[in-house]
């Protein structure tokens, strides 16, 4: 795409502009009205600008004010925010990024799967949650939707979506701002926007980011593993001919280029690891450390992880025939390359090279209006197409080891050494790829029935069509160990794939007075099904299997109460939901291949609460809990009853979900303080709890509770419109697993993910 020397020149000039400043952002209380009255928050849940008390369903949104303070720089972090909502990935950002919300959501690892929580920049879907590990750039508000939202948002929201906005260009008026973060882990983030008059009906933005941190796992030979190195650049264009309409166009490119993500320790001894430990010292390198605490890891080659991200979004909104017509036109384009170190150990046995490409056109056109007279009612109406194609490729190599590794392992089994061939080299070319087209069309109603009561009604067809393929380029020897084994080659396959499906939603609302505000509502959510592309997605070349999995779909109940009481003072929601999952979609790595499963069912219910209360003029306090009484697989043998001598790595049938805790909350103090006139005392003192959780769907390994504390402090200097402030997160150091995973080649053994140790910095933010 050829945006993006264009954008690298915008941010050169905006940088020149910018050393002075940082957009203002919405404070929680407003004293100028009262000293103790909580602000309203502006949500887009139903495709419309109305208070997030007055929407029908579970909402949490933020400004740029709160994602800055809570310190969310990409949806690895999201959970900062509301405890509903988790994310998870591992070591291929394409395949192993997954956002859940309740419970629900993509878990494990799987080429071709698409999340089950709709992420959308700028009214833009994203195909693969990975593309919001991009660090948030000039975002104005976060707004994360619980439950599905298939009426409005589409397929792929059967556990909800997550909705980003940029900071909108402003026509005749001169701004930007500068932040600058320091931390250990050498860790420095440099942000800068500038937003430009250009005619009396055109601004133009720019914002640039540039991020880098040494990865917290130490190799005990020398440097540090899961470095992250990021940089990106957004540009928008506004244009506002007449006050009827506008056209904003944003360019953005966002890229990658890091040593990522090997760096892991051993969680559950396999029969391998003495033998893994002692290639590693043959291989002349020091093992590491087996205690988690350590954070010690040892790969035997780099593991470089480029990935760019890069499109254009064209904006329309025309005020017309007594409605808004909508048009927003978006082309991306998504590109990772990563060497692995397949076996994640210093033994030089397995080394892959795996490529991912995503081209991405989409076109979405809505004409939203409201009634009045005999019928009041705000309406939209819509008409929703993507095209999506699919581009992978892996090689696999043996490494130097690769034949002492198999000699032992096979002899165990009686074969002699060298009756296979493990030689140094290229053992398979993988060539995998499909596309996915999308319709659909949609209406969504709000009938005003009195001054208390509303229906909401809304309906969505989608018709879904992909394709799916996979070939071996080359193989070397029907002799390698896999070959022997019955695990590959994988027989070729170029398989189609077709779906549709009737989503809506039906929805009461009362309101007895201005304060009070009661729903309850039923949502139907549609996951789509699809081709799993690996290379024993079509089975062995002895055994034949189905490449293709079903969609997956969600009877979604949920009742709930928004309440401001206190006279404006406190703000208490809360949900109680219950969701039945039909033909539940589950993709789990076993070590050696990806598998997509289809579970006939799943249940999950449970209740949120959100509670605000302004203390006093400067200090607020912020409490949100989620509980899953139920979040389980239903009973069924192709998820596997387990081997009651290794529970712990037995099926997951029955069981509760992977990252599903029974209780997950947050608590934090927000502090607002005048010193004096132009100075202020800020902070935030945050603590996070998860309950224990499994880890995985492919084994019943767990991670205890866990409790996070987090905190900021600082000054805020408002005559010169900016602010410095320390911050911490994981103040008490607490070492955790994020997630279990099978290690490749070693039977039984099983490596762990980590969660972040304590870090922490200062930041400056200053505006003009």
């Amino acid at each position: 795409m050829s945006v993006t020397n264009t954008l690298r020149l915008l941010a050169g000039a905006a940088s020149l502009a910018v050393l002075s400043g940082l957009p203002a952002g919405a404070q929680e209380a407003q004293p100028e009205e009262s000293a103790r009255k909580l602000n309203t928050v502006t949500v887009t849940a139903q495709r419309r600008d109305e208070s997030i008390q007055d929407v029908p369903l579970a909402v949490t949104a933020a400004d740029s004010e709160t994602i800055a303070e809570l310190r969310i720089s990409n949806v690895e972090n999201i959970s900062l925010l509301t405890p509903s909502i988790s994310f998870r990935k591992t070591n291929f950002s394409a395949s192993s990024s997954n956002i859940q919300i309740r419970g629900i959501g993509t878990t494990g690892n799987a080429r071709t799967f698409e999340g089950a929580v709709g992420v959308f920049i700028d009214g833009v879907y994203r195909t693969r949650s990975g593309q919001a590990l991009s660090n948030f750039l000039d975002i104005e508000n976060l707004q994360v939707l619980r439950g599905p939202q298939g009426t409005l948002f589409g397929k792929n929201t059967s556990a909800g979506a997550l909705l980003l906005s940029s900071t909108k260009p402003t026509i005749g008026e001169y701004n930007g701002f500068f932040e600058a973060s320091f931390g250990n882990y050498a860790a420095h983030t440099l942000k800068a926007g500038v937003n430009m008059p250009l005619a009396d009906n055109l601004a133009l933005r720019v914002a640039g980011i540039y991020d880098e941190a040494d990865g917290f796992f130490d190799n005990p030979n020398g440097g540090t593993l899961n470095d992250s190195q990021r940089d990106g650049i957004k540009a928008q264009l506004l244009w506002e001919p007449t006050t009827d309409l506008s056209v904003r166009l944003i360019a953005d490119v966002a890229s990658q280029d890091d040593n990522c993500c090997y760096g892991t320790t051993d969680s559950f001894d396999g029969p391998l690891q003495g033998f893994v430990d002692l290639l590693t010292v043959q291989n002349g390198l020091i093992p590491p450390s087996d205690d988690p605490g350590d954070f010690e890891a040892v790969v035997s080659t780099a593991t470089p992880n480029k990935v760019d991200d890069e499109g254009l979004t064209l904006q329309v909104d025309w005020d017309v025939w007594g409605g808004t017509l909508k048009s927003v036109t978006a082309v991306r384009e998504y590109d990772v390359f990563q060497t692995q170190d397949g076996d994640f150990s210093g033994a030089d046995v397995l080394i892959l090279d795996e490529t991912f490409n995503s081209e991405f056109f989409s076109q979405e056109l809505t004409f939203s209006g409201e009634l009045t007279g005999s019928v009041n009612a705000n309406y939209v109406l819509g008409a929703y197409y993507s095209d999506e194609d699919l581009n992978m490729t892996r090689d696999i190599f043996w490494g130097a080891q690769g034949q002492t590794f198999w000699d032992v392992v096979l002899g165990a089994e009686g074969i002699p050494a060298g009756f296979s061939d493990a030689s140094e080299g290229l053992v398979a070319a993988e060539i995998m790829g499909g596309t996915s087209e999308s319709i659909a069309l949609f209406t969504h109603w709000d009938f005003a029935l009195n001054d208390q009561w509303n229906l909401i009604l809304g309906a969505r067809y989608s018709d879904d069509e992909k394709t799916g393929f996979f070939y071996n380029d080359y193989y070397h020897s029907l002799m390698d160990p896999l070959a022997l084994l019955g695990i590959s080659p994988g027989p070729s396959y170029d398989q189609s794939f077709s779906d549709d499906a009737f989503t809506g939603t039906v929805s009461v609302q009362y309101r007895p007075n201005t304060d009070m505000m009661f729903y309850a509502s039923y949502n139907r959510g549609y996951k789509a099904g699809g081709i799993n592309l690996d290379q024993n997605a079509a089975g062995t070349l002895a055994q034949a299997a189905d490449p293709s999995f079903k969609a997956e779909t969600i009877d979604a109940y949920e009742i709930g109460a928004k309440i401001d009481w206190m006279d404006g003072a406190a703000r208490t929601n809360v949900a109680f939901f219950y969701n039945d999952v039909q033909d539940l979609q589950i993709a789990q790595f076993l070590g050696l291949l990806f598998s997509i499963v289809n579970s006939p069912e799943g249940t999950v219910s449970g209740a949120e609460i959100e509670q605000t209360f302004a203390l006093n003029d400067f200090l607020i306090l912020n409490a949100s809990a989620t509980w899953l009484e139920t979040a389980e697989y239903g009973d069924d043998p192709i998820l596997g009853e387990g081997d009651p001598n290794q529970p712990e790595l037995g099926g997951i049938s029955g069981r509760r979900f992977a990252v599903a805790p029974e209780l997950a909350a947050n608590i934090s103090l927000n502090l607002d303080y005048p010193i004096k006139p132009g100075l202020a005392l800020t902070g935030l003192a945050q603590v996070q709890y998860t309950d224990d959780v499994f880890t995985n769907t492919a084994s019943n390994l767990t991670q205890e509770a866990v409790t996070l504390v987090n905190a900021n402090l600082g000054l805020n200097f408002e005559d010169m419109d900016m602010s410095i402030s320390a911050f911490v997160r994981n103040a008490t150091d607490e070492t955790y697993v994020s997630q279990h995973f099978n290690t490749p080649l070693q039977g039984t053994d099983r490596n762990a993910y980590m969660g972040a140790p304590r870090t922490y910095g200062l930041m400056l933010r200053k505006m003009f």
